[in-house]
């Protein structure tokens, strides 16, 4: 279709630039009137076709043995040259029909020509090689749009292939000082309490085989990350006892929209790693929301006299993954001696 529409392209602008070129042309004068009219607008539109199929044969061919990305200039000179020559060609072509069948032909080859019907055919000629050019630009164009599309896509799906990994990469570091201390407090739990200790080991269970079934989603609900948290804070309350408290409050309706997989774990992780914990003065995390779409996990601040090194997931790997989902950044405030981590909820 396109080509078609090309070629229509090509015929209405050869007359439109032959009459703007020369209006008081005797070529225009009882042009409607003539008895030959329907065969010469069929044989120019047969001229329009072959300029404009040529035109394109020779950029498609070019494009495979010599693409505009490798030498521009080179590409340039060689298409204008093929093209110019097959117009000629075309031209004379179409002449030599002309003598054949048509009662007036565009400047006689095989007679003396008169100074008007020279004047004629070198102006048809311009003419012709001027609508070649343009459909080699037309042409041309739609092929580096093409092409800067495909690249666009390519790059795109690439991007999009880095980021998957990566927020998978994100996804699955977990700290491993999480496993070691809480294979050491099942141990001790089972010696003292073996009751104690199966409920501990169950919720250990449950918290990796939610790791193992949620690691490959970039989102899932926040009432399934609620419910694997009540299994987290189980096992934070019997290894840290009287010294860690937890306030949650979330509203039914923030249930239905998600955030990333271990978003508070590791935030829970977070400010247990850099707060002290003891039953005088325990650590009190609240887990809240601010309205539907945003929620709050806080924590007073009673920092340790040396801070643990981090291992750089936390806080960082959070933001990092809701910056690779594309969505908005959570926000880190402290405020006197609380710490706060605003989350946005994420709407699917």
């Amino acid at each position: 279709m396109k080509r078609i529409l090309l070629v229509f392209f090509a015929f209405v602008l050869l007359y439109v630039v032959t009459f703007i070129i020369d209006p008081y042309s005797p070529y225009w004068d009882g042009y409607f009137k003539r008895q030959s009219l329907a065969l010469d607008l069929l044989f120019s539109f047969l001229l329009c076709f072959l300029y404009s199929e040529t035109s394109i044969f020779i950029s498609a061919r070019l494009n495979k043995r010599m693409p505009w990305t490798e030498n521009p200039v080179k590409r340039f000179l060689v298409e204008a040259i093929l093209v110019l020559w097959s117009v000629l060609l075309i031209n004379f072509i179409g002449d030599s029909a002309a003598v054949l069948f048509i009662n007036e032909p565009c400047g006689g080859i095989w007679r003396e020509v008169s100074n008007e019907e020279a004047r004629g055919m070198l102006q048809w000629t311009v003419v012709s090689v001027m609508i070649a050019f343009m459909i080699v630009a037309v042409n041309t164009g739609n092929y580096l749009i093409q092409n800067w599309k495909n690249a666009a896509v390519r790059a795109s799906e690439l991007n999009q292939m880095a980021t998957e990994a990566e927020l998978q990469s994100l996804k699955m570091q977990i700290d491993p000082h999480f496993v070691f201390n809480n294979l050491s407090v099942l141990s001790e739990l089972i010696l003292e309490d073996q009751q104690l200790g199966y409920e501990y080991a169950e919720n250990f269970s449950k918290i990796y085989r939610y790791m193992l079934v949620n690691s490959k989603k970039d989102v899932i609900p926040l009432d399934d990350e609620l419910r694997f948290l009540h299994s987290y804070i189980f096992l934070i309350e019997n290894r840290f006892g009287e010294g860690v408290r937890f306030l949650i409050h979330v509203v039914r309706e923030a249930r239905q929209y998600f955030t990333p997989p271990l978003t508070l774990q590791l935030l829970v992780e977070n400010a247990l790693k850099h707060n002290k914990t003891s039953k005088k003065d325990p650590l009190l995390v609240r887990i809240y929301t601010l309205d539907a779409q945003t929620l709050v996990v806080e924590n007073n601040c009673l920092p340790i006299e040396r801070d643990q090194d981090s291992s750089g997931i936390g806080i960082r790997n959070i933001i990092r993954r809701y910056n690779l989902l594309g969505e908005r950044e959570p926000e880190v405030k402290l405020e006197g001696d609380l710490f706060k981590i605003i989350i946005p909820l994420i709407k699917r």
